[in-house]
């Protein structure tokens, strides 16, 4: 196994394999029913002071067999969720419906979920409404689009300029579907994992961006990610985007090529996030600290690359991802392959579990998330966004738990995508915090501020909500 390289290092072949990677990278009850009735802010002050001691020390905690799974494995591995005073066990579950029914009816205490769970659950999208809520946020990045052998050579020989270029766009994919069309074939089945999830909305991103309508042009359907290689090589879809390791697995297999990372859609986009009933958080505030503490912990560890190796041995047993430690190394320890052939290339931030503010539940990035529900018109009723946001994201109990560590937070809770291309400083912060880059394959600017300009921007989109009701709540 290799190491890390350096955050921000260029796409660059790795001629000697690991060991020329391994020399880059070696420089681098009552009171619960009284906080229900206070407002987030308020419940968040209240928090630490609702008492010292644990109100629940046994947790079930569920995962998806992914590489983003990480933080939660590891605070269990590593003796983090013991240090803090509980013990935990960690279910790995089938599918993300299977996470979100046992989180609702409080079969598991918290979860690995999707960014846009917590808010999908609130506002009743999919199933009914449960508010759900999330503190931490587990990581960045982590996914990636792959299309079969067949298809990647059909999209070379349609545009073979457009296929040399990265971050590959969708330009050549079009025209392949135009000639389908055109030749009254039936839609191409693309997959991606959950209907809510960043997969989804990455898909259809990068798709739109090359003048595709995901709800006209394809069949896109849900597949659970560790059933994905398996449909793709049975030939049931033609592309998908999941987490890892199932992007490198195919392409270890020789039966995919990998097109394109979510980090080169949007620079550092968030990805998974811990999720609790609201309920539950207002019961059992002090284990909730407890387990962000602990998660804080665990992905700060999970961070360094002089532990990644560990890292990819702990999640690559049975027990959780299941697959192959030279597969899941591949992109834990820095590198992406997108093909068989071509030479692995860095990708340094590919994961980031702790740097750049990664932990910080932005409510910035809860309302991009709800700009992409009404987009795609699985939001219908019309909300105020920035509100719906700060109701399920909750910075403010991440900044407690974070300060009881001694650990730098925001001190804002909103930012900007897309204008960064390099690593900057963020100075709003109990002590200035690195970042990296943000920005957009397709150079589109979000600015919180202006959600409805950001939503009006796009060109491919098939929203169902009411606009001028939803621009009188979005001023």
């Amino acid at each position: 196994m290799h190491k890390l390289p350096p955050p921000g290092t260029p796409f660059e072949p790795v001629h000697d394999g690991k060991r020329d990677f391994l020399k880059k990278a070696a420089g681098m009850s009552a009171a619960a029913a009284i906080l229900s009735l206070l407002p987030p802010g308020v419940r968040g002050s209240a928090w630490a002071g609702a008492s010292d001691g644990l109100e629940k020390t046994s947790l079930s905690l569920g995962i998806i067999p992914l590489t983003d799974c990480a933080p939660i494995v590891v605070a269990h591995e590593k003796g983090f969720f013991k240090k803090h005073g509980l013990d935990v066990t960690v279910s790995k579950e089938a599918s993300w419906a299977n996470i979100r029914d046992k989180v609702s009816i409080g079969a598991l205490d918290g979860a690995h979920m999707l960014a846009g769970m917590p808010i999908a659950a609130t506002l009743g999208i999919g199933a009914i409404p449960k508010h759900t809520i999330t503190a931490f946020s587990m990581d960045l990045n982590g996914n990636g689009i792959t299309v079969s052998n067949e298809l990647y050579e059909r999209m070379a020989q349609a545009d073979p300029e457009a296929m040399k270029r990265r971050p590959t766009t969708a330009v050549a994919l079009k025209k392949v579907i135009d000639a389908d069309k055109k030749a009254g074939k039936e839609p191409m089945t693309f997959a991606m994992v959950f209907p809510v999830s960043t997969h989804n909305y990455e898909l259809r991103y990068w798709l739109a961006s090359g003048g595709i309508d995901p709800d006209n042009d394809i069949r896109l359907i849900v597949i659970p990610p560790p059933q994905m290689v398996a449909n793709l090589q049975s030939k049931n879809i033609v592309g998908y985007c999941v987490g890892e390791p199932w992007n490198q697995r195919a392409v270890e297999l020789g039966i995919g090529h990998a097109l394109i990372t979510d980090y080169e859609i949007w620079n550092n986009n968030p990805e998974k996030v811990f999720g609790v009933n609201q309920e539950w958080a207002d019961k059992h505030p002090n284990t909730h600290k407890a387990a962000v503490m602990a998660l804080i912990e665990a992905s700060a560890w999970a961070d360094k690359p002089e532990n990644r190796n560990e890292v990819v041995r702990i999640i690559s047993q049975k027990s959780y991802v299941n697959a192959p430690p030279d597969v899941v190394d591949n992109s834990m320890t820095g590198t992406w392959r997108y093909n068989k052939v071509e030479a692995p290339q860095p990708m340094a931030d590919f994961n980031v579990f702790h740097r750049y503010a990664a932990n910080f539940p932005w409510l910035s990035h809860a309302a991009w998330t709800i700009t992409q529900m009404y987009r795609w018109g699985q939001l219908e009723t019309p909300v105020d966004i920035r509100k719906t946001a700060a109701s399920i994201y909750r910075p403010d109990l991440y900044r407690e738990a974070a300060k009881a560590l001694g650990v730098a937070a925001p001190t804002i809770d909103w930012k900007s995508e897309g204008s960064n291309k390099a690593p900057w400083l963020l100075k709003q912060a109990t002590a200035p915090i690195p970042m990296g880059p943000d920005r957009f394959f397709d150079g589109m600017k979000y600015d919180p501020n202006h959600l409805m300009d950001y939503l009006k921007g796009f060109q491919v989109a098939n929203m169902k909500v009411d606009m001028r009701q939803l621009a009188r709540l979005n001023k």
